[in-house]
């Protein structure tokens, strides 16, 4: 959940990018931290050693101020897709306020999205998450490779489930990126709003939040 400083007036929220290796979960914060222009951007964060791309996470915090005094930051994490390290996705999956799943379109990774999937929802009960209450937003990634899973079989396995629409991506070249951003964002306000009043106390609405942490007078559409 959110961490608000009430001396330094500071609400802190924390998203994290999740699913299997190489799907596409650091290029979707890299191609961010060069799209995003909030009032407030740090330096983007990439944790590697010789075998593993991302062996930890990545952050970079954003965040902007309102009117109110308050100043709302984001840290964003993607979390290490190979299983040898699923105690370190456990400790960066926890205390999240919403979770981006980067699965990849190819159809030779289904098993994996699908196993990836599977322990996400595992290890956010155990680190206390509710997942069926869990802001949630599904990127298929990769749309620009061979023998991708088609959009019609994409719609057809997902439209009944909670986490429709998904969103298809070509995260190499910004494509999908801001969108898949933008709807993880709107499914995260529901609950910052119910525990921290943003708009009672600080006249913060769902559409307003999305475009501060967005840079831009307009949401993407």
């Amino acid at each position: 959940m959110a961490e608000f400083d009430e001396e330094r007036n500071q609400l802190q929220i924390k998203l994290v990018y999740y699913g299997p290796a190489l799907s596409g979960k650091t290029t979707n914060l890299a191609a961010l931290h060069d799209l995003l222009q909030p009032d407030l951007k740090g330096d983007m964060m990439v944790l590697e050693t010789q075998n593993d791309r991302t062996l930890f996470f990545d952050l970079f915090p954003l965040g902007f101020q309102l009117p109110s005094g308050l100043t709302v930051t984001l840290k964003l994490y993607t979390v290490p897709g190979q299983v040898q390290h699923d105690s370190t996705r456990k400790a960066v999956l926890s205390r999240a306020d919403g979770v981006a799943f980067v699965a990849d379109s190819q159809r030779n990774q289904e098993q994996n999205n699908l196993e990836s999937f599977r322990n996400l929802s595992e290890n956010a009960s155990r680190v206390g998450l509710d997942f069926g209450a869990l802001p949630l937003a599904v990127q298929f990634n990769k749309r620009d490779l061979g023998d991708v899973v088609s959009k019609p079989d994409l719609v057809a396995r997902w439209q009944s489930s909670p986490w429709w629409p998904i969103k298809l991506a070509t995260a190499l070249e910004n494509k999908g990126v801001l969108e898949t951003f933008q709807l993880l964002l709107e499914r995260t306000w529901g609950a910052l709003d119910r525990d921290y009043a943003l708009g009672e106390q600080h006249g913060l609405d769902r559409v307003t939040f999305v475009q501060n942490v967005l840079g831009q007078s307009d949401a993407v559409s």
